[in-house]
């Protein structure tokens, strides 16, 4: 019996990348609005030109899903759900999501709108599919960073489809976990304005720069595992770009096979960054991922002639019927129980832990939790299927030793705090910057701490026990790929602290965040839950810093403050 071919997606940033698309054969092409979508550098599309796009793909059986996967704060949800409705109305086949406070109101206002959890939602593991069918979601598109084997076990135990990228630009950081652009430059990735810091060279060389991802190789693997749709990215790439990977994808799906290495050299020629890499997918997580855009790479582009065409026959043309609906009235103005004042604390050096203080929570990180001072364990920010059991182990040692606290920050590691018997709490890699995500988490969490690009004015709309990072290094990012050092350098000379938590490597911002001096702000704002993240202190900073912020004291080193 043959295989049914996964779904072919292509990348348009723009009307003539759509047409390449729809001419090379893709079944479905994925793009982004004037507005909440994370690559608002893109040429994108206005109305008019959505519905153009729409008509176009549709009378050729092609499919089009749109882009709303920046994070909202509550003042922008009104506007979000007004173009969703717009979108609704015009025939769009699904959205692509990653805020789950913006998902949970289109499914309560659009039940009839398919929904895609974008790679931004942070979905690694069959759980995490699991939560999404939940709250109304078909589609999950997994992370970049999964090995075959993990994949393979995603898509036989997920039960919602699995999107998979195959083709495109690599982010070194868990996606959904980056907030380097944005601590540092002041432009979020998380609102489609990343400035790509980790383009950048540290320490001389660039340990942070991927190439391209290549799963060109792999597509019979790919296929037999039940991958639901191929994935290329690149919606800020040329037209000839799209024609030139989509066209060499629908070859091999059609024909069930791994390009051959001439098929692999010739997309590397329109676009690579020293070539391309498999590294996530085989398990080769190591320095040949690394690479950058070379001259040689520029040049080898400017010569390479491709020639766009129509490819493809037409399809039976796609007719959207869905049922009218007058949505409710968005109102972001809830009323939760009050806040509660209380401190909790992590510390990655269980050394550091004072022994008088007044914290409700101490949470150590899992590997390095020792049953002495800490009540809490840390959950690791990533466990794909492969380390569950594993995870479950050590889970249940902590627990056996005296945590009772649970700091989760996946949707797929919440099933597994409650199996252990944990008292939950959310930590800030849940992303929760609206009302709305954080009246989802509050049905599950004791408390929430909301997401570190908050400003004051917009945590203070969100209410309830939400609690805010008010003092330590703001993680930037969550790597997969072990970089060897335990600091990174700048150009400028500035220094970003790299540290292990989980298996993985976190880098640090440069700078601690400190607002003891600001308590009032906190206090106005309804923050009352706060918590301290220690990292590189050692046992009298810790003591001290806790001392100065109950006095309200301002502290002498360098710091960033919140808005």
């Amino acid at each position: 019996m043959k295989n049914k071919l996964p779904e072919l997606l292509s990348p348009a940033g723009s009307p003539e990348a759509l047409r390449a698309a729809v001419f090379a054969g893709a079944d479905a092409v994925y793009l982004g609005g004037t507005q909440f979508n994370a690559r608002m550098n893109a040429r994108n599309f206005d109305r008019p030109a959505i519905k153009d796009a729409l008509a176009f793909c549709h009378s050729r059986g092609v499919k089009v899903y749109v882009t709303m996967n920046t994070l909202l704060c509550d003042r922008q949800m009104k506007d979000a759900l007004e173009y969703v409705a717009f979108l609704y109305e015009a025939g769009v086949d699904a959205l692509i999501v990653a805020d789950l406070g913006l998902a949970c109101e289109i499914s309560a206002r659009f039940p009839a709108f398919p929904l895609h959890a974008s790679t931004q939602a942070s979905g690694h593991n069959a759980e995490a599919a699991r939560f999404l069918k939940g709250r109304g979601f078909c589609r999950m598109v997994c992370a970049r960073e999964l090995s075959k084997e993990n994949i393979a076990s995603l898509c036989s135990q997920s039960p919602i489809e699995i999107e998979a990228f195959v083709h495109g630009a690599l982010c070194v950081s868990q996606s959904g976990q980056c907030l380097f652009s944005s601590i540092v430059g002041g432009r979020s990735g998380n609102q489609g304005a990343c400035a790509q810091p980790c383009r950048l060279p540290y320490n001389g060389k660039y340990p942070l720069s991927l190439k391209d991802n290549c799963l060109a190789a792999h597509v019979k693997e790919l296929i037999d595992m039940g991958v639901a749709s191929f994935k290329i990215e690149g919606r800020m790439k040329t037209p000839e770009y799209v024609f030139n990977v989509v066209s060499t994808y629908r070859r091999l799906l059609d024909e069930q096979r791994g390009a051959t290495n001439e098929e692999i050299a010739c997309m590397a020629r329109v676009f690579s960054r020293d070539g391309f890499t498999d590294g996530y997918f085989t398990g080769r997580v190591d320095g040949r991922m690394n690479g950058v855009r070379r001259e040689a790479d520029v040049k080898a582009s400017e010569k390479e002639t491709v020639r766009i065409k129509d490819l493809c026959p037409e399809r039976e043309q796609i007719v959207i019927d869905r049922p009218a609906v007058t949505p409710a009235p968005y109102q972001f103005k809830r009323n939760p129980p009050p806040p509660k004042r209380k401190e909790s604390a992590r510390f990655y050096n269980p050394a550091s832990i004072p022994e008088k203080h007044t914290l409700s929570e101490i949470y150590l990180p899992l590997d390095r939790f020792d049953g002495r001072k800490a009540n809490g364990v840390l959950f690791p920010p990533v466990i794909p299927d492969s380390e569950r059991e594993g995870v479950k182990k050590a889970l249940l040692e902590a627990k056996a030793r005296g945590a009772k606290h649970a700091l989760v920050g996946n949707i797929g590691h919440i099933e597994l705090a409650r199996e252990c018997d944990f008292i939950l709490h959310g930590d800030y890699r849940l992303n929760v910057t609206n009302s709305s995500s954080a009246a989802l988490f509050y049905e599950i969490f004791e408390d929430v701490i909301l997401c570190p690009e908050l400003i004051l004015p917009q945590a203070r709309d969100i209410g309830g026990e939400k609690s805010f990072l008010v003092y330590g290094r703001v993680p930037l990012m969550t790597l997969e790929k072990p970089i060897g050092t335990e600091k990174l350098r700048d150009r400028k000379g500035v220094e970003f602290p790299v540290l292990s938590e989980g298996g993985r490597q976190i880098v640090f911002n440069s700078l601690p965040t400190y607002m003891g001096d600001r308590i009032k702000l906190l206090d106005d704002a309804g923050i009352l839950n706060r918590h301290y993240l220690f990292t590189t202190e050692g046992p009298k900073e810790c003591e001290t810093m806790m001392n100065y912020y109950k006095k309200g004291l301002p502290i002498k080193k360098e710091v960033r403050r919140i808005k």
